[in-house]
């Protein structure tokens, strides 16, 4: 009971009601004293007879003036008490997470402006939280979508958000972190990995983007990092980092491409013009000579046009516009009719030429016979450049079965110089030159047609793969589907 009392009356004396209460109170007790300060003794005086009624009355009116008062703090209580508990259970709500709540006090006095003007700010703070949280997850949706590696720091070099490829990223850049600034590998920013380490300081100490490429390994990222700033002061950085091996290796190709068009063109053009001139200035004496010179002439247009049609047969490769004409294939039949192309040649530079094949057919349901031929001469004739007398060049084919699906398996084995093994997997690419051992011979190549033959045997769905051991020789082994493929 009495913990009851004095919670009751300590609730009531800190409300505002409580206050006002104690404040009328006083203000009556303050006027009853100074009546009885001064009636008293006029009552004693003028008053002898009925003094004990009037000092009555005088109480009953006191005691009256203290209910009417504790009736008007009740009144109170309900007009003005009530009304400030609900608006400071909303705020609690509010405080809460709860936005959504509402004060119904449809007074129009000052208190229901007041609950009017609550219930409009927490509208506005629901719809303000509500886009908040529409954008957070519209924002957090672009990130997860992004194929790019996002990666956001906070000034001491945390990770405070990232994507899914940024974590990725970072797994894959842990295993390799010890190789990067070692020096600092504990020191200031040691949680930032160590390819983005030189950039995160120098964005945050000058204040501005900055975007370049570091290579990790074998691949090569483009990085662009830009600061967090609140009122001018960095607070972190942001980075999108972006894997661009394939774009960096296709710049890299692209430039050697046109040096090696260049080299391809120009060396004939500069024998074309130079006999060209030697003939019309009457420089050569005897007939010999002059037919010579015409003959150059003729080699070189016939290597130039030998090149643009081997230019204009990738680009329509390239392009998807050459159609196959497939239909159903015994790839015996096409190695024996090349054997047989190449036989005479072979023997001219006392080189072995053999061929073993299967008594069985090496049948296929889809393939375009004049391309497959095609692709075998191209390594026929690659293989007899290559191959010095006195070896041996072996084309070999077989039924092949790979994770249950039918192949046909052919080989051309030649005992040439070989090919570097760094040289190895970019000799399929245009132009592309391997070791001196290897550049082209009396018979005028193009330097294409390895990149056509890729693309032949990939439009067949197959696979072209090739081994080679520097001083021994070279195979190039072919897969063609027996099936077809869509």
């Amino acid at each position: 009971m009495g913990f009851f009392r004095k919670s009751w009356l300590g609730n009531l004396l800190h409300s505002v009601v409580g206050k006002l209460w104690g404040t009328i109170m006083l203000l009556v007790a303050l006027v009853l004293i100074i009546l009885g300060v001064f009636l008293l003794q006029y009552i004693d005086i003028a008053f002898v007879e009925d003094q004990r009624k009037i000092k009555v009355v005088f109480i009953v009116v006191g005691i009256i003036g203290f209910l009417l008062s504790t009736f008007f703090a009740f009144f109170l209580s309900s007009k003005i008490q009530q009304p400030l508990l609900q608006l400071k259970k909303a705020a609690d709500s509010i405080s809460q997470g709860d936005y959504r709540t509402r004060v119904n006090i449809v007074s129009s006095d000052e208190i229901g402006q007041l609950a009017n003007t609550f219930n409009h700010m927490t509208g506005q703070l629901d719809k303000l939280i509500h886009d908040l949280s529409h954008e957070k997850e519209h924002l957090s949706s672009i990130l997860r979508s992004m194929g790019d590696a996002v990666i956001t720091f906070d000034a001491e070099g945390k990770v405070i958000l990232t994507n899914p490829p940024g974590q990725m990223l970072l797994g894959r850049w842990s295993d390799i972190e010890r190789s990067w600034h070692d020096d600092m590998e504990d020191g200031e920013f040691a949680d930032v990995p160590g390819p983005l380490r030189d950039t995160f300081q120098t964005v945050l100490q000058e204040g501005r983007d900055t975007a370049h490429k570091v290579q990790v390994h074998n691949n090569v990222w483009s990085v662009a990092m830009a600061p967090l700033k609140t009122d001018g002061i960095s607070r972190g950085a942001v980075a999108v980092i972006r894997n661009v091996t394939e774009e960096h290796k296709l710049e890299k190709l692209r430039r050697d491409f046109v040096a090696n068009v260049s080299h391809e063109i120009r060396t004939p053009l500069s024998m074309l013009q130079g006999y060209s001139e030697a003939l019309l200035d009457d420089i050569v004496a005897t007939p010999e000579e002059r037919k010579e010179l015409v003959q150059v002439i003729y080699d070189e247009s016939l290597r130039m046009g030998r090149l643009v049609n081997d230019f204009l047969d990738m680009a329509r490769m390239e392009a998807g516009h050459v159609e196959l004409n497939l239909q159903q294939v015994d790839l015996r039949q096409i190695v024996k009719r090349v054997h047989r192309k190449f036989q005479v040649y072979a023997k001219e530079r006392d080189v072995s030429l053999v061929a073993g094949l299967p008594e069985q057919p090496l049948a296929v349901m889809g393939a375009d016979e004049d391309r497959i031929e095609q692709v075998m001469t191209n390594l026929l004739d690659n293989a007899l450049r290559h191959t010095p007398p006195g070896k041996s060049i072996t084309i070999s084919g077989e039924q092949a079965d790979i994770n249950g699906l039918g192949y046909v398996l052919l080989k051309v084995k030649d005992e040439g110089q070989g090919i570097p093994s760094e040289d190895v997997p970019y000799i399929f690419e245009r132009f592309y030159k391997a070791d001196k051992a290897r550049k082209r011979g009396s018979s005028g190549g193009t330097g294409l047609g390895l990149a056509i033959v890729k693309n032949i045997i990939t439009q067949h769905h197959g696979r072209i793969e090739v081994d080679s051991v520097l001083g021994k020789g070279t195979t190039f082994t072919l897969l063609l589907p027996v099936e077809i493929r869509q």
